[in-house]
C-alpha cells in the first residue's frame, strides 16, 4: 500500500529507540511508584470514569449549547451582537463581535460548548479563517466561569470572610489572560493561514454582505425546529469527537496531579496518581510564591490541577479554606487561573481536532499556558492594590 504523504523517515534510525526508551522511563517511573497492576487499573478506571462522568456530561452541554446557538444565529441575535460589540471586542481580542456568543456559552457551561457554534456555517461567516482556531483559546478562557465564580463566593460560609472583591480581581485576571492567549494565538494563525482568507464553511452555505444574514427556508416555526435539531445534532458530533482527547490527555494529567487513596495506598481506583506536579510546585515555590502571593505552598496544586480539570481543582479548595490555609489573595488567583485555564490540557487537543486545525494545537496550548500564568499574576497584584486602598 502506498501512503499519500509527503513526510517519510528511514525504517532504521534513532527515533524508535529514543521513543521506546522514553516510554519505558515514563511508565517505569509511574509503575515503580504505584505498582504495575495498580497503574494499569488506574489508567483504565480513570478513562472509564472520564467517559461516563465527564464526556457524556460535556456532550449533553454541547447538545443544549448547539441548539441555543443555532437559534441565536437563525433569528439574528448573533448578527446584532456582532454589529454592536465588534467596536469593543475587536480592539481587545482581534475577533468579531460574534465571538461574544462563544464567550457566553462557555461561561455558562464548559469549553467545548463553543465548538457547536463553530460548526455552524452561518456563524463561521462572521470570521476569517485565521480567527477560527483562536475560538478554542477565547472560549476556554471563560469555560465553567459561572460555576467557578459561584463556588468561590460561596466559600465564605467556611471562613466567615467575604470573597467578593477577591473573585472580582480573579475575574479581571481571567479577562486579561483571555486577551493574551487569544492575541498570541492570532499572531501564530495569521502567519500560517493569512489574514484575508474567509473561514472555510460547509458546502452550499452562502457568503453574504455585512448588512444581511443567511436564514433557513420556511416559516418561523419550521426554522425554529430545524435550528434546534441541527444544532443539537452538531452537539452530538462534537461530543463524540472529543472522546479521544479527553480520555487520553486527562488520564495522564490526573495521574501526574493526584496522589494515592485517602489511606496513602494505591488500590488501582480511578483518579489515583503519583502527585508529581504538586511535588514539582513545592520545588519551585521560591519562584511561584512571589508571582502569585500564595500564603500556603500547597496552594499551587489548585491551578496545576485546573490544567486538567477545573472541577477537580475546585474540590481541593474547600479544605484549604476550612483550615484557614488560604487568604483572599489566594482566592483571587484561584478564580483567575481556574477560569482561564479551565482544564485546557484535557480539552485543547480534542477542540483543535474538532475545529480541523491539529497542526496548531501546540501553539494554542503555549498561548493559553502563558495567558493563564499572567491571569494569576495580574489577579494577585490587583488584589494587593485593592487591599491597600481599603
Amino acid at each position: 500500500m502506498i501512503l499519500n504523504t509527503q513526510h517519510t523517515k528511514k525504517i532504521i534510525g534513532p527515533e524508535p529507540i529514543i521513543f521506546l526508551a522514553a516510554m519505558a522511563a515514563l511508565f517505569g517511573f509511574i509503575a515503580h511508584t504505584m505498582g504495575c497492576v495498580n497503574m494499569i487499573n488506574t489508567m483504565m478506571n480513570t478513562a472509564y470514569k472520564l467517559l461516563t462522568d465527564t464526556v457524556w456530561y460535556i456532550m449533553a452541554i454541547a447538545v443544549l449549547a448547539g441548539a441555543i446557538g443555532a437559534l441565536l444565529t437563525e433569528f439574528g441575535v448573533v448578527a446584532i451582537l456582532n454589529k454592536l460589540l465588534s467596536p469593543l471586542v475587536r480592539p481587545l481580542y482581534g475577533m468579531p463581535g460574534a465571538s461574544m456568543i462563544g464567550i457566553l456559552t462557555t461561561f455558562l457551561s464548559d469549553n467545548p460548548a463553543i465548538l457547536t457554534l463553530a460548526d455552524d456555517a452561518n456563524y463561521r461567516n462572521y470570521f476569517k479563517r485565521y480567527q477560527i482556531p483562536a475560538l478554542a483559546n477565547i472560549g476556554t478562557s471563560f469555560g465553567m466561569g459561572l460555576i467557578v465564580i459561584t463556588f468561590m463566593i460561596s466559600l465564605s460560609r467556611y471562613s466567615g470572610e467575604s470573597y467578593s472583591s477577591a473573585v472580582f480581581c480573579g475575574f479581571m485576571g481571567a479577562i486579561l489572560g483571555s486577551i493574551i492567549s487569544t492575541r498570541m494565538m492570532l499572531l501564530k494563525t495569521s502567519k500560517v493561514l493569512g489574514k484575508d482568507t474567509l473561514a472555510d464553511v460547509q458546502a452550499g452555505s452562502s457568503i453574504i454582505d455585512s448588512n444581511h444574514r443567511a436564514i433557513r427556508a420556511g416559516s418561523p416555526g419550521k426554522r425554529f425546529m430545524d435550528a434546534i435539531l441541527c444544532g443539537g445534532k452538531s452537539g452530538v458530533k462534537i461530543g463524540f469527537s472529543i472522546i479521544p482527547g479527553v480520555l487520553l490527555i486527562c488520564t495522564v494529567v490526573m495521574i501526574f496531579t493526584n496522589g494515592p487513596s485517602a489511606d496513602g495506598t494505591f488500590t488501582g481506583e480511578a483518579y489515583e496518581g503519583i502527585a508529581f506536579l504538586p511535588w514539582l510546585s513545592d520545588k519551585l515555590s521560591f519562584l511561584l510564591d512571589p508571582l502569585f502571593g500564595f500564603t500556603y505552598s500547597g496552594a499551587i496544586s489548585v491551578p496545576l490541577t485546573a490544567l486538567g480539570s477545573a472541577g477537580a481543582s475546585l474540590g481541593m479548595i474547600t479544605d484549604m479554606v476550612s483550615n484557614n490555609l488560604v487568604s483572599g489573595n489566594d482566592i483571587a488567583v484561584f478564580t483567575a487561573m481556574c477560569m482561564c485555564w479551565s482544564g485546557y490540557l484535557s480539552t485543547h487537543v480534542a477542540m483543535m481536532d474538532s475545529l480541523g486545525y491539529n497542526e496548531l494545537t501546540g501553539a494554542a496550548i503555549r498561548a493559553h499556558t502563558i495567558g493563564g500564568i499572567f491571569s494569576g499574576i495580574f489577579a494577585h497584584f490587583v488584589y494587593l492594590l485593592i487591599s491597600m486602598v481599603q
